[in-house]
């Protein structure tokens, strides 16, 4: 029995981590959104385009634009078998708990795009996690050909609209481009109604991305990660996992080739390097995962899981937080300083920032439960309020951690002894 505690816990444990490491990638894409309103216009500010500047923004395209929401998505959908499990545990209806939570997340997605930042991923992963609720009951086999099938039809489609599609003639010219960049770069210095007033404008441009690119190829990786979760893979993970190692042998070389194409074909401007990309990267996404659990495992890097997995265990309430810094950095509302971030000054911020995110949530998980979006989440979800402060010591913390592992592991010997 203990040893099935130890597992259970570490496994947690090692999710957390893995979800804070995504939402470092995410942070530095989309900072430079938040930055700017070239990125989002396919435009290149003609203030930065020094080769340290290049360098910079073709590091980011080959190690991480387009590969941590993939990597998110997966969690998403694990995450979402380790909810029917703690569900089951408290003896509580899963439906409706599920539906709550679902509505909840998208309600808060609405409001994160329309008052911090027009990006927002936290609607669409509402939707595809409706989707995932209504496959729940769908056998492995079935999940994972449907999964192929999403994402395969998403990168059939970019490569015929490559293929076949005048592009750029559905896309401003270089000049305009550039013009709509200024414009919507100086709506970011505006009042707090000219901030909303841009994220508004933004939502037909969100909602056509969702339907068409990142809602479909989210749902494969949710699907994914709900067998992997099915399956426990993230369980009882040893550093010398030979499974773990052919992943890095066979992600990494085809991953980055991906990216470097992606990066030279002219990145999310193009639809063909698009492609190429997205057909990559859940290989790079995948070695990503594997290379941090052998590090997590390791005696000599085992802090790495230590230091991630705070973050990841309020990253809701950490991705809000990462939109409100950059809208008071960037914005009218605060700082104004769009348009005035090299690109290496935005990554650099992102990651200052996030490196206080580390710190910042290990203190808080040392008083508090949940992360207060976490709390308001959970609150919609169960439809009581829950426990917001702890007195409990971190011995007795774990122990109590303990405890909901004991009941987890039973509740699947049951289910095993009832099969």
């Amino acid at each position: 029995m203990t040893d099935q505690l130890v597992a259970s816990r570490s496994r947690v444990h090692d999710v957390d981590a893995l979800r804070g490491f995504a939402l470092s990638g995410i942070f530095i894409v989309n900072i430079t959104f938040m930055a700017s309103g070239y990125p989002g216009n396919l435009a290149i500010d003609p203030a930065y385009v020094s080769i340290l500047d290049d360098v910079v923004r073709g590091l980011s395209e080959v190690f991480v634009d387009m590969k941590f929401y993939l990597l998110f998505s997966f969690l998403f959908g694990y995450s979402f078998t380790l909810q029917m499990e703690s569900a089951a545990a408290a003896r509580a209806a899963f439906e409706p708990r599920m539906l709550r939570r679902i509505g909840g997340l998208f309600v808060i997605g609405v409001l994160h795009s329309v008052f911090l930042y027009a990006g927002d991923v936290l609607t669409t992963y509402a939707v595809a996690c409706l989707v995932l609720f209504w496959m729940r009951r769908v056998g492995d086999r079935t999940a994972l050909r449907v999964a192929a099938i999403l994402y395969g039809l998403v990168v059939a489609s970019l490569l015929l609209g490559a293929v076949f599609m005048d592009v750029s003639a559905l896309l401003p010219s270089s000049t305009e481009a550039q013009a709509n960049a200024e414009r919507a770069t100086q709506a970011m210095l505006g009042s707090w109604g000219d901030v909303i007033g841009v994220h508004l404008d933004s939502l037909g441009l969100l909602v056509l991305q969702s339907l068409t690119l990142q809602g479909p190829t989210a749902l494969a990786m949710l699907l994914l990660g709900m067998v992997a979760g099915r399956r426990r893979s993230l369980a009882d993970v040893h550093r010398d996992e030979p499974i773990l190692r052919r992943i890095q042998l066979v992600g990494f070389p085809i991953g980055l080739a991906g990216s470097v194409l992606f990066a030279i074909g002219g990145g999310v401007g193009h639809i063909l390097a698009v492609a190429v990309s997205l057909a990559t990267a859940p290989f790079l996404s995948a070695a990503y995962i594997a290379t941090l659990l052998r590090a997590m495992h390791s005696p000599r890097t085992s802090f790495i899981r230590t230091a991630l997995a705070p973050a990841g265990r309020i990253a809701l309430t950490n991705y809000l937080t990462q939109s409100a810094i950059g809208l008071l950095i960037f914005t009218g509302i605060g700082l104004g300083a769009a348009g005035t971030f090299s690109p290496l000054a935005t990554v650099s911020t992102a990651l200052i920032v996030f490196t206080l995110q580390l710190a910042l949530s290990a203190i808080w998980l040392r008083w508090f439960r949940y992360g207060p979006a976490e709390w308001i989440l959970r609150w919609i979800t169960n439809a009581h309020r829950p426990a917001w402060r702890t007195a409990l010591p971190t011995t007795a913390l774990a122990s109590d951690e303990s405890m909901k592992a004991a009941r987890i592991s039973r509740w699947r010997d049951k289910g095993r002894t009832s099969s």
